[in-house]
């Protein structure tokens, strides 16, 4: 079976060093916050080209304390969109503020920029950037608006490890970036985890004490806090994987331009290409009509294609958002018809073909 995601063939790739430094933080006899976090953290740092880094719990956690470290208050408004990961609008609504909903562009499913200004007023405390399946939201445009309106700007790049903008990588634009490192990721470890990075210092300094309770030195805490923190072995785990981080993006990007290239199905409309912005391709995003969308993944099974769906309900639409009442007729269209292609570097040439073959023998 052929799945839209395969981290266990990431593990295949690396399992003797992965195992071997298993092994060696077993051995440290340190465990939390240790070595391996602080290496990573600084590797991360490097690789954005960015001064700070904190590792933490989860990507989720990492829009908390980020949303936490600005301040932000019960009824303050944050401009993101609908279609993201839940997890973008959990930690809005976790810290009391409110999402205001933006509708996406049909073409490549990020943020509308140009719908951004009217949504702003005097309860607006930010914006969530989120670079949607490895393809960065127009971030020049939205660092103008925040400037202007002295509003924080928060870049959600879940699922954008080592994508840029104008050449330059997402999560150096904002105030502070939030990462996910969960096992699908284009760089994830074999469970839950997040890192944050900032070039703003006092955001640093804030954040690592919330991370740990509030601690600036051990059982002495200066503020509220929980933990929050990074495990020592999904870090030495990262240490491993960052280093082939640009490696298998490049395959994800090589796989893709074959499926631009090579699938000619009728009823499918493929991604755009956009020259200021180069995609990781975290996941692979076509369109369908949306009566088709059952039969076309049915027959994909048929095939041994595990195709994904991400996302079927907008989170404007889920339950606990409901009161968040916004207009979005793109994002409601758009999620009916989309379908997430297996995309990921250990996918072999054979496999990428039969993928191929199969989506242009659709009828």
């Amino acid at each position: 079976m052929l799945y839209f995601a395969n981290p266990k063939s990431e593990y295949i790739f690396l399992k003797k060093k992965i195992d071997k430094k298993i092994i060696k933080v077993l051995n440290s006899n340190s465990y939390i916050l240790g070595n391996e976090v602080k290496t990573f953290e600084k590797n991360f740092s490097n690789y954005l080209g960015i001064k700070y880094s904190i590792g933490v719990s989860s990507g989720t956690d990492a829009l908390i304390l980020s949303l936490k470290s600005l301040n932000i208050k019960a009824g303050d408004e944050i401009i993101t969109t609908s279609h993201t990961a839940y997890a973008t609008i959990a930690a809005i609504v976790e810290v009391g503020g409110i999402p205001k909903f933006i509708d996406i562009k049909e073409n490549d499913f990020t943020m509308d920029v140009s719908k951004v200004t009217s949504m702003i007023n005097k309860k607006t405390r930010g914006i969530i950037a989120v670079h949607i399946y490895g393809n960065p939201v127009d971030i020049e445009d939205l660092v103008k608006i925040s400037k202007k309106n002295k509003i924080f700007l928060i870049e959600d790049c879940s699922q954008a490890h080592g994508a840029e903008y104008k050449n330059k990588k997402v999560g150096t634009f904002g105030n502070v970036a939030c990462f996910s490192l969960y096992p699908t990721k284009n760089l994830g470890g074999f469970g839950d985890g997040g890192i944050i990075s900032t070039n703003d210092k006092s955001i640093y300094r804030k954040i690592k004490l919330l991370r740990e309770y509030g601690w600036k030195e051990k059982n002495k805490a200066i503020i509220h806090g929980i933990n929050n923190r990074l495990d020592e072995i999904q870090a030495g785990i990262l240490n491993v994987k960052i280093k082939f981080l640009d490696k298998f993006n490049k395959k994800r990007k090589i796989i893709a331009k074959k499926y631009l290239k090579e699938i000619k199905s009728k009823h499918l409309l493929l991604p755009e290409i956009n020259k200021n912005k180069k995609s990781v391709y975290h996941l692979f995003v076509v369109r369908i009509n949306k009566n088709l969308r059952s039969k076309f993944i049915n027959y994909l099974k048929t095939k041994n294609i595990t195709c994904g769906i991400h996302y079927p309900i907008p989170n404007h639409r889920q339950k606990p958002y409901l009161k968040f009442k916004s207009n979005l007729l793109i994002t409601e269209k758009i999620s009916k018809e989309i379908i997430s292609l297996p995309i990921y570097p250990m996918l072999k040439s054979n496999e990428i073909n039969s993928i191929i073959k199969s989506i242009n023998n659709f009828k």
